[in-house]
């Protein structure tokens, strides 16, 4: 199996899904996350401001934020190679990313919508 990592620009929690005025993208994404878990995809999230040095030990993500800045977060690494650049790809990425098969439903099993 693949294995995913996020490198999310600073947010106020891990995955950015607190406080008052929360973005949907981001709810989503964390529910895609953790749909790919699911499947078995080894998944790890990092964030900019609760965990640096994640950025400034990996080589390709620490030349990656210096030449493209927060604006090129977040980064989505896959097998060690960045594949996705400031952008929250939605399930239906991730799963190619990580060759998981979507079902009907968004990949959830027994949901009966089929």
């Amino acid at each position: 199996m693949k294995k995913i990592e996020i490198y999310d620009p600073a947010m106020c929690c891990s995955t950015g899904v607190c406080g008052t005025d929360v973005d949907p993208q981001l709810i989503q994404f964390a529910s895609d996350l953790a749909w790919l878990k699911q499947q078995g995809v080894w998944v790890e999230r990092f964030n900019l401001a609760q965990q640096p040095a994640a950025f400034a030990t990996n080589p390709f993500i620490a030349e990656a934020l210096k030449t493209g800045g927060n604006e090129g977060l977040p980064l989505v690494v896959v097998d060690g190679v960045i594949a996705t650049r400031s952008i929250y790809p939605s399930r239906e990425q991730l799963a190619l990313l990580a060759g998981v098969k979507v079902g009907c439903c968004g990949g959830e099993k027994n949901t009966g919508c089929c």
